[in-house]
């Protein structure tokens, strides 16, 4: 996912001074709009429905929280009236002139009153609020982690992990930390808005409409703006997308870029990148800054009309002192709601498309259920049978075709074939990772279809060249292959694996934590515990996909022995690269655009002078013309 696609506003700007109030800041931030808005806002809400009876109670407290904030400017309007009143009557020599410290202070008591409740209910609200979005939340993260595990490898393999993971943790995040904002504050600015102008007409509609008429031209001048710098906030978000990959290249590349001696060419790219992010940062953020003064300027002419004429209405007695206070404070809440709307709106569009992102998922076909009454392989010996079988990953190209094959309990099957014959997808199709165009596949006589896909992956371990350790110790890393595996067998497990003495040398022996990458081993250990794993899972089948090809022969040597005592007694398929380690296998099904075009023993197949013999010619006769 580029560097725009994960920008999402996720709170309404910031308040500013001035009588509209409000930052520009969310209009001229990029918004992701949603392909559905509708239905996908239905549908998230779903989610809500469970908890309908504490979000009554949210709504109810930010109506009660919202009005007692909005009658607050009107009742210290009052308090500012009665204070003036007895003053001017105390100098004008009136009977009953004075302050009247019991009005007031009864007034400021109800002021104060006002405030702690709304506080209180705006705490309430925010306190259920967080918490009904949160386990919303919730229940859809979990809902999308069960499903991507009934989701078929064919849809990994057509999305990027790093898609997949956005979507997960970028999409979620979005939605998780807006979801409870924009709810109350939608309905705060919509109570406010329409509260505001009710008090507003109480006090004087002239003076309400000297404030409605600025208004029009506060949006034009917003709109006009924020649609300008929105090119260049796209411009910025691009140029620093650019900036990122060219980092990131750089510096897990370093040790190439050194060898090479391209650091100069690789700074100045670097400053090109960061001149141009220069320049669309500025121009975005000063065409932006200028909304705020533009702002604040018509916000001034509206507190010089609202003065002018409320000095009028006051003289004329239309109105009293207290009321111009209350309504200057009104009009600085006037336009807080519309900035606030425009805001949510923006962060609203964002997270719909953020979930729509994440149905997406959800809709996805799974993986075809097993069937109701599945079969049991109670002792599972190992032999396997194609029959008939063909595959095709597109409809209109097939892969493979019309293959049988069989292969008797205890027998090592050697794959090999050039990239792209089909010998990973041969190993998918026994696993169930995909399911045949025609055709069956039998283990121990039962159609693999029959069996359930928990009990069929458990009767095969794997050993892949690309070694997978997770971030925890030594010993969970050994027992991930048997669950409730005891400290004694994960030993006896090492030690089969000729692992159990290099583990002893580390510090923190079994102990010792691998980080993320396990880096902090080298490849011959990695592939050491990954046999160790699979000798303590006890599979019937084995997969082993050759591992000794980026080791020293030290090590090579240790994970052949391992590998030998992981395959005695066990059907195994080995998937070859290095055609000197299959040549004691019991048949080599030599691959070829999805077919087995050969098949045989070491000394058959070279007998044969076919295909077969041409590869390891190739490998082993380097003046040999044959090119693979």
């Amino acid at each position: 996912m580029s560097t725009e696609d994960k920008h999402h506003p996720s709170s309404p700007a910031g308040r500013g001074p001035g009588m509209f109030g409000g930052g520009p800041q969310g209009m001229a931030m990029i918004v992701q709009k949603p392909k559905n808005f509708k239905s996908t806002l239905m549908r998230l809400l779903v989610y809500f429905r469970p908890y309908w009876l504490r979000l009554l109670l949210v709504l109810i407290a930010t109506i009660l929280g919202t009005v007692f904030s909005i009658i607050s400017p009107k009742i210290m309007g009052d308090a500012t009236t009665d204070l003036f009143d007895g003053i001017r009557r105390k100098l004008l020599g009136m009977p009953g002139g004075g302050v009247n410290f019991q009005q007031i202070g009864h007034l400021v008591w109800i002021l104060g009153g006002l405030y702690l409740f709304s506080s209180l209910f705006n705490y309430f609200q925010q306190y259920v609020m967080a918490g009904v979005a949160q386990r919303a939340v919730y229940d859809l993260r979990k809902q999308v982690n069960e499903k991507l595990t009934k989701l078929p490898i064919s849809y990994f393999d057509k999305h990027p992990h790093g898609e997949i993971m956005s979507r997960f943790v970028n999409d979620f995040d979005n939605i998780s930390s807006t979801l409870q904002q924009s709810l109350t504050q939608l309905i705060q600015a919509v109570i406010t808005f329409l509260g505001v102008i009710v008090m507003m007409l109480t006090i004087s509609p002239l003076m309400t409409l000297t404030v409605v008429i600025t208004l029009p031209l506060s949006i034009y001048v917003t709109r006009t703006i924020a649609v300008r710098s929105q090119a260049y906030f796209l411009s910025r978000q691009r140029r620093l997308g650019e900036l990122n990959g060219h980092i990131e290249e750089m510096y897990t590349g370093h040790l190439i870029v050194k060898a090479y001696g391209n650091e100069d060419k690789a700074l100045t790219k670097f400053d090109e990148i960061n001149e141009r992010l220069y320049d669309a940062s500025w121009k975005a953020q000063f065409i932006t800054g200028i909304i705020m003064p533009l702002m604040n300027f018509i916000g001034n002419i509206g507190y010089v009309l609202v003065s002018v004429i409320g000095g009028i209405l006051v003289i004329r007695r239309r109105i009293q002192i207290g009321d111009i206070l209350a309504f200057i404070q009104y009009a600085r809440q006037f336009t807080q709601p519309i900035t606030q709307l425009s805001s949510i709106s923006n962060v609203i569009q964002s997270t719909i498309a953020s979930s729509e992102r994440v149905f997406e998922i959800l809709d996805e076909p799974e993986q075809v259920d097993d069937v109701q009454d599945t079969e049991v392989l109670t002792h599972p010996r190992g032999h396997i049978q194609f029959e008939h079988v063909s595959f095709r990953y597109q409809p209109d190209t097939p892969l493979i075709e019309d293959m049988n094959l069989e292969v008797r309990p205890g027998e090592t099957v050697a794959i090999v074939g050039p990239t792209g014959a089909g010998k990973t997808t041969l190993v998918n199709l026994m696993m169930r990772f995909y399911e045949l165009t025609s055709g069956r596949i039998l283990i121990d006589g039962i159609d693999i279809t029959q069996i359930s896909r928990d009990q069929l992956h458990h009767l095969f371990g794997m050993v892949l060249q690309d070694t997978w350790l997770f971030n925890g110790t030594i010993r969970d890393n050994i027992g991930y292959g048997r669950e409730g595996a005891t400290d004694a067998e994960i030993v006896e497990a090492a030690k089969a694996a000729q692992a159990d003495h290099f583990i002893r040398t580390l510090p923190e022996g079994y102990d010792t934590v691998l980080n993320e990458e396990a880096s902090n081993i080298s490849q011959g250990q990695k592939q050491l515990l990954t046999i160790a794993r699979a000798i303590l899972a006890d599979p019937a089948i084995l997969i082993l996909d050759e591992a000794t090809s980026s080791v020293d022969t030290r090590t090579e040597i240790l994970i052949q022995q391992a590998m030998d005592h992981l395959m005695q007694g066990r059907t195994s398929f080995v998937i070859a690269h290095r055609l000197s380690t299959i040549q004691d296998a019991d048949v080599i099904l030599v691959m070829n655009h999805g077919k087995v075009v050969e098949q045989g023993t070491h000394e058959q197949l070279l007998a044969l002078k076919g295909f077969y013999a041409e590869l390891y010619n190739s490998q082993f006769k380097p003046s040999s013309s044959v090119a693979v």
